[in-house]
């Protein structure tokens, strides 16, 4: 009913920078709590940044001053700008979220993840 896709992965150089958006579609009401997340083979997938409805942020001590998480409600985006960044930041990241959708005339919540979007970063 509601799909949470990333975009905005690519390859860049340490000190180089990306923005990474992740979209909701569906009959969406509100997303409230969106946190990017990321993976590398063989780790557990660790939370980035977080932002709350009421646009609360808190990060991966790692990423704090480098990352930023914002939020445009009105076209039900979240997006992870990315700063400096260095080899180790290199992995998939996934965008997840607790989304309130309409369904079949009444109102529900799921929590959904992208697919992921791969951020290469070359020393």
């Amino acid at each position: 009913q509601v799909q949470l896709v990333e975009f905005g992965g690519g390859l860049v150089q340490a000190g180089g920078s990306l923005r990474l958006s992740c979209a909701a579609s569906g009959s969406i009401i509100s997303m409230n709590t969106v946190g990017w997340h990321r993976q590398v083979p063989g780790k557990e997938r660790e939370l980035v940044a977080r932002i709350t409805r009421d646009g609360s942020t808190n990060y991966l001590e790692s990423v704090k001053g480098r990352f930023i998480i914002s939020r445009d409600d009105a076209k039900n985006t979240v997006d992870l700008q990315m700063n400096t960044l260095k080899p180790e930041d290199t992995a998939v990241y996934y965008c997840n979220a607790d989304i309130v959708y309409r369904f079949q005339g009444r109102q529900r919540l799921q929590n959904s993840w992208g697919k992921g979007t791969q951020v290469t970063v070359s020393s």
